[in-house]
């Protein structure tokens, strides 16, 4: 695909070659703003109510008023997803994303002031299925890195902001141990939280546990899952897990807006269960999940394996 996306910044729909922001933008200067990502399944997207009442959550929780009803805004993220479907292959999907800054800092301004507008943009992004194709064939390998993840009485985790310096860290440290590897961070109790966009879930005796949502973004593609367990009478609680849990698990999987959901085969070196990829319980929820979105999400990814 030669033709150029496009995106939305500020009231215009512009190339992206000509979407720019401003080197006095908050959102560049501090992180101080929020943004919010869901994709597309067969070119249709997934669930944009609940991921736009998530942004507007984040929005709330920052103190940032994006100045548009969700509507409207819902309404700007249609319309720059259609402007771009000419440039996503027929196989292919896409993540479409909503950021918001707080705006312009102010000259002679202190650390809150800002100007009077925010910074709002929409945009979308090709969803790497080849790089990431060979994770549904050898499974995830997972690390959980030195780095804790930061505490809610920090900065809640629950709100989806730019500052991802922590999780940046958090990746680094995990793939200098193995280039393929995704990091899961710890609690300051030491037990599992969550990872780089993703949440993660064990298996034990045929029942899925997830940490609490307290501590974790409430990822869509986390909810999806536990709404399909119920579905199918799998055994589904959120709860405190520390590494024995890991360990000892007859499975690990992780969800994502773009990953769905993928199957680990490792946990800090150790083999998953019995090895198998994926495993059972994983499996039903994998082809429940491309039930729900009139997809294989796994064949999206492993046909590249061909």
């Amino acid at each position: 695909m030669t033709q150029e996306r496009v995106a939305y910044v500020n009231g215009e729909i512009v190339p992206e070659s000509q979407a720019t922001v401003s080197i006095s933008d908050r959102g560049f200067i501090l992180g101080d703003a929020v943004f919010d990502t869901t994709r597309t399944f067969g070119h249709e997207i997934f669930r944009l109510e609940e991921h736009i009442d998530r942004l507007y959550e984040s929005l709330r929780w920052m103190r940032i008023d994006p100045q548009m009803s969700k509507e409207t805004m819902s309404d700007l993220t249609m319309e720059v997803l259609e402007r771009n479907l000419p440039t996503v292959d027929e196989h292919d999907d896409t993540w479409v994303t909503q950021r918001v800054t707080r705006g312009l800092r102010v000259a002679g301004g202190d650390i809150q002031s800002s100007a009077d507008r925010p910074t709002v943009i929409i945009e979308c992004f090709p969803i790497p299925f080849k790089e990431r194709a060979h994770y549904y064939r050898d499974g995830m390998p997972v690390i959980t890195p030195s780095v804790r993840r930061t505490p809610p009485d920090a900065a809640s985790p629950r709100a989806k902001t730019h500052n991802y310096i922590n999780l940046i860290q958090a990746d680094m440290e995990a793939r200098s141990q193995d280039p393929n590897a995704y990091a899961i961070l710890l609690d300051m109790n030491g037990n599992l939280c969550e990872g780089n966009g993703s949440n993660i879930f064990v298996v034990k005796d045929g029942a899925i546990r997830t940490p609490k949502s307290q501590f974790v973004l409430g990822g869509i593609s986390r909810l999806t899952t536990l709404d399909l367990a119920h579905e199918l009478g799998i055994e589904a609680t959120e709860e405190d897990i520390d590494v024995f849990d890991a360990y000892t698990a007859d499975e690990i999987f992780v969800t994502s807006t773009s990953l769905c959901i993928c199957p680990v085969s490792t946990f800090n070196g150790a083999s998953v269960g019995d090895g198998g990829m994926p495993g059972p319980v994983t499996d039903r929820l994998q082809k429940a999940y491309s039930g729900l979105v009139g997809i294989d999400t796994v064949a999206q990814y492993t046909r590249w394996l061909e």
